[in-house]
């Protein structure tokens, strides 16, 4: 039992618990003397809410439970067919609830693509408007404008555990905050540059002994896990609703997993990209080449070894993630609370390992601006996947809409459930918008992908429909020209409503 609030409704609340704590022969005398108290307190006329307290209040509310990853690519799921990678749990969740296949991240104003994800996700701001508040994140948790702040004001236990990455305060932003974790765990010289042909690779993703995802001596998936498993074994006893935002740090770099995951995918079993190349061609214009960190992980030029040994680990880490999901998944079902509960599986952004020559997220190609986005819960369509396009930070008034809270007039997201319930089919979204400090664009209308390259006074130009791995540039074609212009038309109009002051014209005046 919490405890007790003292206020207008404590002596109802002790007649209440004298019910159920008191034997039947003293209850007669300890219900006289609460009613003399009940005469000596004086309460001021007022209307009698609806609702006698917030377990009341919040007892129709559904729980929500957040389960968000990173550096995790659309394609890694085992269910989607798209690569050979062991992914039982989620593949399970794909099969009990309803995928969004489109999911997108919009892009960052940073290096640390992540930043930009998950201030988007927490303010409910599109990109160039979260970075306005970005240095001041916590000014917005002050404010009480958060995400878990607006769910705690509708009656919402709400908990975090993992990586958070925001200029805000967690332990305050949340009821309950464990093991907040920076933005990636600590790596070494010898996780970059490697491998190597002919020598000997330095860095061993199986081996404790280099920290990383072990510092602390656990690893901080199973750590992650663990917490989330503590909080829900509570939570059949809990008179309010939850909301839990567990995030995992996984399977960022150092691509780190115990030796019996890594051994599930010898170099034999990994496959190349089939947009695979040894070098992107405009890596230095668009902020993609050996000074950025996520690049330096792999030698350049790229080769099959690098890329297929990058590959492994990615795959072992989300595999070993999956096993993590997993538990997590048996301890809701534990904790009674299974039936009431809305899951949500996310990811920050995507990544390359090796798609056209590139290892990173700092790109708009759909590796590393698409996530994968799965929904399962009470009345939720089971195996039933949606086409229409939108952005993973939608979970955002997704899941302030089940909590029965208006959208503020701050957050540019839209709520879910429509599609979700089949009461709407077409996207809140005409266009998808992405960005990258001021050295890429790009816009997504119609099944066609216009990519922009202002430094570089280039652009890509790709048909999704015929040409998912964007292997072939149209940009140049010009059958293709008129598709083209209408395009970067669509980008300026997106520029014009997300804030976005970077002046294309200048780099592309033909158009």
């Amino acid at each position: 039992m919490g405890p007790i609030a003292l206020g207008r409704g404590t002596p109802c609340v002790l007649v209440e618990l004298l019910a159920y704590t008191l034997p039947m022969h003293l209850r007669l005398s300890a219900y006289f003397l609460v009613g003399l108290l009940l005469l000596a307190v004086t309460v001021p006329a007022a209307p009698a809410p609806k609702a006698t307290s917030a377990a009341a209040a919040g007892a129709s509310k559904p729980n929500i439970l957040f389960l968000f990853a990173d550096d995790f690519s659309y394609e890694a799921i085992r269910a989607f067919g798209h690569t050979d990678v062991e992914t039982p749990n989620l593949d399970r969740l794909v099969a009990r609830g309803t995928t969004f296949t489109h999911a997108y991240n919009m892009g960052s104003w940073s290096g640390a693509v992540c930043v930009a994800s998950r201030t988007m996700l927490i303010t409910g701001r599109s990109v160039w408007r979260a970075n306005k508040v970005y240095q001041q994140t916590d000014k917005e948790r002050l404010a009480g404008r958060l995400w878990p702040q607006l769910l705690k004001a509708a009656d919402y236990q709400t908990y975090f555990t993992g990586k958070w990455h925001i200029q805000a305060k967690a332990e305050l932003a949340f009821d309950v905050a464990k093991n907040i974790r920076a933005g990636m765990p600590k790596d070494t010289p010898a996780a970059y540059n490697r491998p190597l042909a002919g020598q000997p690779d330095p860095w061993r993703a199986d081996d404790a002994e280099q920290g990383g995802f072990w510092q602390g001596g656990k690893h901080w998936s199973e750590v992650t896990a663990d917490d989330a498993i503590k909080f829900l074994s509570t939570a059949k006893r809990a008179a309010n609703p939850f909301f839990m935002y567990v995030a995992f740090n996984a399977p960022h770099d150092p691509r780190q997993s115990p030796k019996e995951f890594i051994d599930k995918y010898p170099l034999s079993r990994m496959q190349m990209p089939a947009n695979f190349l040894p070098e992107y061609p405009h890596k230095d214009a668009i902020g993609c080449g050996p000074t950025l960190r996520d690049e330096k992980l792999g030698p350049f030029p790229r080769t099959e070894l690098a890329v297929k040994t990058h590959r492994r680990e990615y795959y072992s880490l989300i595999t070993h993630l999956d096993a993590q999901l997993g538990r997590v998944f048996e301890a809701l079902e534990k904790s009674g609370q299974a039936a009431n509960t809305w899951i949500f599986f996310t990811a920050d952004h995507g990544l390359a390992v090796g798609h056209h020559g590139l290892f990173g997220k700092q790109n708009m190609y759909e590796h590393s601006l698409r996530v994968p986005f799965l929904v399962a819960g009470p009345g939720v369509k089971a195996g039933h996947r949606i086409s229409a396009p939108i952005y993973l930070q939608d979970v955002m008034p997704t899941a302030l809409e089940l909590a029965g809270v208006p959208k503020p007039a701050q957050v540019d997201f839209h709520s879910l459930l429509p599609l979700v319930r089949g009461e709407r089919t077409q996207s809140a979204y005409s266009s998808i918008y992405g960005g990258y400090l001021e050295l890429q664009r790009a816009v997504i209308h119609e099944g066609w992908k216009l990519i922009v390259y202002p430094k570089a006074r280039v652009m890509r130009l790709y048909d999704l429909t015929t040409d998912p791995q964007e292997m072939k540039d149209l940009a140049d074609a010009p059958a293709h020209a008129a598709r083209r212009q209408q395009l970067f038309t669509r980008l300026l109009e997106l520029q014009r409503e997300l804030d976005d002051r970077l002046d294309l014209r200048a780099a592309f005046p033909a158009l």
